[in-house]
């Protein structure tokens, strides 16, 4: 066999020396010949598995993969009518590369004789050929040898082989190369970026949006092992579907970008697959099995015994609700976006907000009242009012604004009423269940209490969600109207002085003038003066209401904290400007309930909690000894409580007027709260007094600011 070698020496000379193709082509065969000779005769009969195949299979790759290496140089000679043929010799190479490294990375065995060791495919191989193979289809694309679809082709085989080094997967390198190939067309085949028109028409978009989720569909399998290996256990059919949702709207995102930038429904097309499968990742919904598609991998791992042998058998919660709640959540997002128009349809918006209420309330109902089954019409009823509310609020109609507040009222009727009932139904379900009637009495008595106490707190916590929102709303209306308003006021101005210098404007001007004055969104603040006034009154109930069940939950839930009440202060910086609420009470006297309500609530907490001390320490204020240790301690911290109160007085008054007082008061009342600070035992004592000490010092550093600045305009 000696001849061949040299006899393939001298055609590869021959090819260098007059650039002869046959003579090249006869090198190849002749090297190939040699390859197989050597691998046939040193490992064909060798009983070794290698990357979980025989090495006699693993010879043939090697021996195809040699001939199509040498078999390409070659056909870059032939003329460019002929230069598909090297495309096909590439992609070929290519495919057979990344099987071969596929079953190295992932069956890292040998077997010998017996004798098995772990054998690992060194990560820096796969790395190297990835970044050798893109370099040289860089170089053959820069010399004209290949078209751009081979370059889209080959840039996506040899960049799916690096999905291996990231995920555990058998599939990993087919199911990226088949993704990348169906995402980057819109990246590699379209070159004209910076035009303005669409350079895909529509119907290529769609058919590339359909291929990106036939392809996504394709790699459910290994979606699926991927979203295992990271949970440790076989994922949910709401899961799987919404990673898949998501990756569909991702990988539509360059045909969206680049080509139907323009297109406004696409671009809140894709914003709402992407929100629908983020919500299915997150609420998991049920999916019935007549419509889910499982494989035998999939099968396999959800008959898999050993969730059971290490969890146990788990008592399952039913997760039905969980698709209202996702259809409420799209629909609101489809209203934002304007693909449902409910702002135009009156109709559209009644039934809109109808079908939000009954969705929000049958989901509550059933996620948290479960069996308060009495209850579940009046809270679906609740959020049938509320999102009536809110919806009309936002996009009011001819007659909403008469029956708004109506709606208001019935929702602030049904709280106490579902409060109350719900507590007397939940003790009539668990005094009558026969489980709990053979328990003690003492543990009947304590179970009640406690499932009325939860479910009560469930019900505030709702209302004071509601009311919070009906706030939030009108306070948004109400800003809104107001620049409305300034935005007439300021057109009616510019139109007067148009008028009184029409004579120095040119006619078509003056028309300009005429029509920007007349098309004033005079409507809306007649609505806002005629039928909209109890907007601001109605705000303020709901924001009082809203912060009163907050306090109401602060002593539930933490017994009072310290601290919350300066988180849930700032809920009264939704007030609105009423003359019926408070007189006086405008923009400027913004902050006052806020800093009022602190100080005030503050100084009440602290008398209760001397009062308590007081009176557990003693039978009773009668028993109370004058001189006494108990007396000492009330008329001491009573003391020094007083003590706080000018920097109090001095910084609200402040805050109401936005006067300029005298620079020493504040001042002066600092040192007043220094006693309370050091001797006081009740920390929040100390806490009004370190209260106290900032009041004054901001107060003094405002008026100063005000000062400074009053200065600039003298």
């Amino acid at each position: 066999f000696l001849p061949l070698p040299s006899i393939a020496g001298f055609y590869f000379a021959r090819f260098f020396t007059k650039k002869s193709l046959p003579s090249y082509f006869a090198f190849v065969v002749l090297g190939s010949l040699m390859v197989a000779w050597f691998v046939m005769h040193n490992f064909w009969d060798l009983n070794i598995w290698l990357a979980g195949m025989s090495l006699k299979s693993f010879c043939k790759l090697i021996m195809g993969s040699v001939i199509l290496a040498l078999t390409v140089p070659g056909l870059t000679l032939l003329p460019s009518k002929l230069h598909f043929l090297i495309e096909v010799g590439l992609i070929s190479h290519a495919l057979l590369l990344s099987y071969i490294e596929n079953r190295f990375f992932s069956y890292s065995s040998i077997y010998y004789y017996g004798f098995e060791e772990d054998v690992m495919y060194p990560s820096y191989m796969v790395i190297f050929t990835t970044f050798l193979g893109l370099a040289l289809v860089r170089k053959l694309s820069a010399d004209h040898r290949i078209g751009p679809k081979a370059v889209w082709v080959l840039t996506c085989l040899y960049s799916s082989k690096l999905a291996m080094l990231v995920i555990a997967s058998k599939s990993v390198v087919w199911s990226s190369a088949i993704l990348l190939l169906a995402i980057s067309p819109p990246l590699l085949l379209y070159k004209d970026r910076f035009r303005s028109a669409s350079k895909m028409k529509a119907w290529q978009g769609y058919v590339h949006a359909g291929v990106v989720a036939l392809s996504v569909w394709f790699c459910r399998e290994t979606i699926f092992e991927a979203l295992q290996w990271w949970n440790g256990r076989a994922p949910s059919d709401g899961l799987l579907l919404g990673f898949c949702i998501v990756l569909t709207g991702l990988a539509c995102v360059p045909i969206v970008a680049l080509h139907f930038s323009h297109v406004l429904p696409a671009k809140r097309c894709l914003v709402l697959i992407v929100a629908t499968g983020l919500l299915f990742i997150l609420m998991q919904p049920p999916i019935p099995l007549s419509l889910t598609y499982r494989s035998e991998l999939i099968r396999a791992a959800r008959e898999s015994a050993d969730d059971i042998s290490i969890y146990g058998f788990v008592a399952s919660k039913p997760t039905w609700p969980s698709w209202l709640l996702i259809a409420a959540i799209l629909l609101t997002l489809a209203a934002v976006t304007s693909i449902i128009p409910i702002k135009y349809i009156v109709e559209l918006r009644t039934f809109y907000s109808i079908a939000m209420g009954i969705a929000l309330g049958i989901y509550i109902s059933a996620e948290y009242f479960l069996q308060a089954a009495v209850l579940h019409a009046l809270i679906v009823v609740t959020m049938v009012c509320t999102s009536v509310f809110v919806v009309f609020t936002h996009f009011p109609s001819a007659s909403s604004t008469k029956l708004l507040p109506w709606v208001f009222a019935l929702l602030v009727a049904l709280f106490p009423v579902t409060y109350l009932l719900e507590g007397q139904m939940r003790i009539k379900n668990i005094l009558g269940d026969g489980v709990i009637g053979e328990m003690e009495e003492e543990d009947k008595k304590l179970t009640t209490l406690l499932a009325v106490e939860g479910a009560r707190t469930s019900l505030l916590g709702l209302y004071a969600a509601i009311f919070m929102l009906i706030a939030l709303e009108i306070k948004f209306e109400l800003a809104s109207l107001m620049r409305e308003k300034a935005v007439e006021r300021g057109g009616i101005r510019q139109s007067r002085s148009g008028q009184s210098s029409s004579g120095t404007f040119p006619p078509r001007m003056r028309s300009m003038q005429h029509r920007l004055a007349s098309n004033a969104p005079t409507f809306t603040i007649k609505r806002m003066a005629a039928e909209g006034a109890w907007m601001p009154s109605v705000g303020n109930v709901a924001t009082v209401m809203c912060f009163a069940i907050c306090l109401i939950l602060n002593v539930n839930l933490t017994g009072g904290s310290n601290r919350a009440i300066f988180f849930l202060a700032p809920i009264l910086l939704l007030l609105n400007q009423d003359s019926d609420f408070i007189a006086g009470f405008g923009d400027k006297q913004r902050y006052f309930p806020v800093t009022v309500v602190i100080s005030g609530y503050l100084v009440l907490t602290t008398l209760f909690s001397i009062w308590e001390d007081v009176w557990q320490g003693n039978a009773g204020w009668g028993q109370l000894q004058i001189g006494g240790p108990d007396w000492f301690f009330a008329v001491k911290n009573v003391a020094l409580l007083v003590l706080t109160f000018p920097s109090h007085i001095l910084f609200n008054r402040f805050i109401w007027s936005y006067r300029k007082q005298n620079d020493a008061m504040p001042l002066l009342a600092v040192p007043l709260n220094l006693p309370s600070i050091l001797i006081t035992d009740v920390l929040k004592i100390k806490i009004l007094g370190l209260l106290g000490i900032v009041y004054s010092l901001a107060q003094y550093l405002i008026s100063r600011q005000q000062y400074i600045s009053g200065l600039k305009y003298i």
